[in-house]
């Protein structure tokens, strides 16, 4: 039997060994998988080209700074888009997409964002008495620079790295039928010329497009060493943190001051929420801005945690989305999954009941687990099921937006034959409002002409409790009996009859 391709391995027939020992992730080619750059892992780094790579992306920084005081009439929007403004470096197959590896990259906003800040609060950003510069100060406390963005904007700046990276190991490694010389622009900054170059690469490549490897260990997944959140939560260790007894109390002092007091019913004392706390600290930051460089090196000094955090997490997507889902693809294919030719709406069905069986009886349900944990999003399930749902002549979309608000896949072959299908986790806190009605406003606005698309929900529970729960919200819409809502059983322990498990 041909065995599917969804991974970089696959389709340039070299070893996954291989790319492991070369230190790079083996990338689906389906859809991007759920990793970004993360530029504290460069600084942090034991490694010269590494560290070399962060203090590049200063300098251009710097240049950006210093460019921005001498437009004395203001930066013009072609500099901006020159300068500030990058595509998505899509060949990587990693970060936020929604649909295979097509992003949008950080683009006039962003760039105005980063414009004003570099003119403003944090013109200073190099100033490093107290900790080092860092990139991921821009994306702290002001609006129009979050965490893809920063993503985006590090991964062209240190887009040439990546090409001569790939195009080693290329030359190295795979069959020369599978390469092509490329010229790709934006590759590194001339600061004579004040613009990008352009170079030729052999790199792999496929459906009309080149493709990227990137190291493992400068990735990491759903948020940077510096972020917010962090900055908000460990608030009273930074400030302790501070060797200026007069500051540090003066920080305590204002933040305590500026917490509102809760109190319960009968006027007890109550805790303040994790929103009240974080009103309060980015209030305290906007007073004293100085606090920002405390919290840098403090997360500078906790620097070997980033490291251990950040593999875990690379581990943890490897372990589900390549090794796991690996073993699903190969148990699938034991079935008449891959090989179903009929309308979107019998062919959907029909892989729908063959993922439910391979789940259920088959073993398959350690694919959602990871270190005995159970997938914790919608946005992973989702990746996980698109890079399942491959080799069909159907076209499989992500997260179509037709003006009515998202659905999770569109299967259709023409634009009069084609099946929506929602998948939710039991857990989902909004699961009896989208069961309600969600995939009814979908199925409205992806109608063409006179066709309306099936829809179909497919609800992955992992606990008894969790059966339980989507049992009472079906019945209390009064949808249990509905063929079009299926419930897949993906504990680990005793299963329930497959005849329970469908509603």
């Amino acid at each position: 039997m041909e065995s599917i391709k969804v991974y970089f391995s696959d389709f340039f027939e070299v070893s996954p060994h291989l790319i492991e020992q070369y230190g790079a992730l083996n990338i689906s080619l389906i859809n991007d998988l759920p990793l970004f750059v993360d530029p504290f892992l460069l600084f942090n780094s034991a490694k010269p080209e590494y560290r070399e790579l962060h203090e590049a992306m200063l300098k251009y920084l710097c240049f950006l700074r210093d460019q921005s005081f001498e437009q004395k009439e203001g930066m013009k929007e072609g500099l901006l888009k020159l300068w500030y403004s990058f595509p998505e470096i899509k060949q990587t197959w990693l970060g936020f997409s929604t649909k295979g590896n097509s992003g949008r990259g950080p683009g006039l906003d962003f760039a105005r964002s980063l414009h004003s800040s570099l003119m403003g609060p944090f013109h200073k950003f190099d100033d490093n008495r107290i900790s080092h510069p860092h990139i991921e100060k821009f994306c702290l406390i002001k609006d129009g620079i979050g965490r893809d963005n920063i993503s985006d904007f590090v991964t062209n700046l240190i887009h040439g790295f990546l090409l001569n990276y790939t195009q080693t190991f290329s030359q190295k490694y795979i069959n020369p039928s599978f390469l092509k010389s490329i010229s790709v622009g934006r590759v590194s900054f001339n600061y004579d010329t004040d613009s990008w170059t352009t170079q030729k690469f052999m790199l792999p490549y496929i459906n009309g497009d080149y493709v990227l490897l990137t190291p493992r260990d400068i990735l990491t997944k759903d948020r940077n060493w510096i972020n917010k959140t962090d900055l908000a939560l460990n608030f009273t260790d930074i400030a302790y943190s501070i060797p200026n007894t007069e500051l540090r109390d003066q920080l305590n002092h204002y933040f305590r001051r500026i917490l509102p007091v809760r109190k319960t019913k009968k006027g007890k004392p109550k805790e303040n929420t994790i929103s009240d706390k974080m009103a309060a600290v980015f209030e305290t930051i906007q007073k004293y801005p100085i606090l920002l460089d405390y919290y840098l090196k403090y997360k500078e000094d906790h620097g070997s945690e980033a490291t251990t955090c950040a593999n875990d997490r690379v581990q943890e997507v490897e372990s589900i989305f390549i090794h796991q889902l690996r073993e699903f693809i190969g148990c699938l294919q034991q079935t008449s999954f891959y090989d179903i030719d009929a309308d979107s709406r019998e062919a959907t069905i029909k892989r729908i009941k063959y993922l439910k069986d391979c789940i259920e009886n088959k073993g398959c349900y350690s694919v959602f687990y990871h270190k005995n944990q159970p997938i914790g999003t919608e946005t992973d399930l989702q990746i996980m099921f698109r890079l399942t749902w491959c080799n069909t002549h159907f076209d499989i979309n992500r997260e179509i937006n037709n003006g009515r608000g998202p659905v999770d896949y569109k299967i259709s072959y023409g634009s009069e034959d084609m099946s929506l299908v929602e998948f939710k986790l039991a857990s989902n806190p909004q699961l009896k409002r989208n069961l309600s009605n969600q995939l009814e406003i979908y199925q409205n606005a992806n109608q063409t002409l006179d066709v309306k698309p099936h829809g179909f929900k497919v609800i992955i529970y992992f606990s008894e409790k969790e059966y339980d729960r989507v049992q009472k919200i079906l019945e209390e819409i009064n949808k249990k009996n509905d063929p079009d809502i299926i419930l897949i059983d993906a504990r680990q322990d005793n299963k329930i009859s497959a005849s329970k498990a469908t509603s």
